[in-house]
């Protein structure tokens, strides 16, 4: 009965491990991507937030888009867009703390035409 109860609780820590591993690189992902669309010419900083709020809100829920903010910064000494997000950890199943995490994507400038 031990081994049985010891078993169960390594297998959920194993999954729930997988979880907080899934949801980092969602988040990374979706913030990627909005840094992406927002390096675009023509594009602004709130396209690339609107965009990584799509991203975390269709595959991870609203709760996760609730805390995106973009800027522009030197990255590899070149101008580039920083989109950031701060994200819940997910304890127990997908539920936790929120703004436990947070996550970074860059991407380098187009230079005007």
């Amino acid at each position: 009965m031990l081994t049985a109860v010891v078993l169960l609780a390594l297998v959920l820590g194993v999954l729930q491990v997988g979880a907080v591993l899934l949801v980092r690189n969602t988040a990374l992902a979706a913030v990627a991507e909005g840094a992406r669309w927002s390096a675009i010419v023509g594009n602004s900083d709130a396209d690339g937030v609107a965009r990584a709020r799509q991203v975390l809100t269709d595959s991870l829920g609203p709760a996760y888009a609730a805390d995106v903010r973009a800027g522009r910064t030197m990255w590899q000494r070149q101008p580039a867009t920083v989109v950031t997000a701060s994200i819940p950890l997910p304890v127990i199943g997908l539920f936790g703390p929120p703004a436990a995490i947070e996550v970074s994507g860059h991407a380098a400038l187009e230079p005007e035409p």
